[in-house]
């Protein structure tokens, strides 16, 4: 068990807060087909946690021809077919935020989607007014891995990096927080513990995480008990 101080609390969106990840996938792998290039789990999770025209641009050998920001948008079109999975937030995610805002402690999200999408989600989990920053991709120069997201956070928040904390569920992430020299949480709802090593606290889900007087959180498993 560990207890953190902190100074505010940035959450990522896609798998952190809400589990989007098999839709996500799915999403994705449909891109794939749809231009008959082959892919594997590994090349599909390669997307988790980046904004996608990021890992699309990165991709472009494999779509000659195709524009990554015409790929993007067939990709997105997918989301609202029928058959889709189904989202929901991760456990305990709903209740940490609103513990969190009781307790005063200023609260960011820095996602990779897009403002619509990220909005939406957040609309839908009910917490949208409880957050005082939103960063999406489109507010940043550069996605994650890079820290750009989060130190902006950080400053629209008037809190220094190293008093606030991270949630996270992927690498990318992850590698994100630590960069902006922020404490960080992994959440193994789309990522085996080992994925998130680099995260300084690593739980299954938010019923692992209390907040406490100080404010604080308590995280109740330490990465080593995964």
């Amino acid at each position: 068990m560990a207890v953190i101080g902190l100074g505010a609390a940035v959450f990522d969106l896609d798998g952190t807060l809400i589990d989007t990840e098999p839709r996500n996938r799915v999403m994705w792998s449909r891109l794939f087909d749809a231009h008959g290039v082959s892919h594997d789990e590994a090349l599909i999770a390669s997307f988790a946690g980046r904004r996608g025209v990021e890992v699309l641009a990165d991709l472009a050998h494999l779509f000659p021809g195709r524009a990554v920001e015409d790929l993007f948008a067939q990709a997105i079109s997918y989301e609202s077919m029928p058959g889709m999975p189904a989202v929901a937030p991760v456990p305990g995610a709903v209740e940490l935020v609103r513990s969190l805002a009781d307790a005063g402690v200023p609260l960011a999200v820095v996602t990779s989607g897009q403002r619509p999408y990220a909005e939406g989600l957040l609309a839908e989990l009910g917490i949208r007014g409880l957050l005082d920053i939103v960063v999406t991709a489109g507010d940043v120069v550069t996605g994650k891995p890079h820290p750009e997201g989060y130190l902006a956070a950080a400053r629209d928040l008037d809190v220094p990096p190293e008093e606030a904390v991270g949630f996270e569920d992927a690498p990318a992430g992850v590698s994100a927080v630590k960069a902006a020299g922020m404490t960080c949480v992994g959440v193994i709802t789309t990522q085996p513990a080992g994925a998130l090593a680099e995260a300084d606290h690593v739980v299954a889900d938010f019923k692992e995480v209390d907040v406490v007087p100080g404010p604080a959180l308590r995280v109740r498993r330490p990465v080593t008990e995964l």
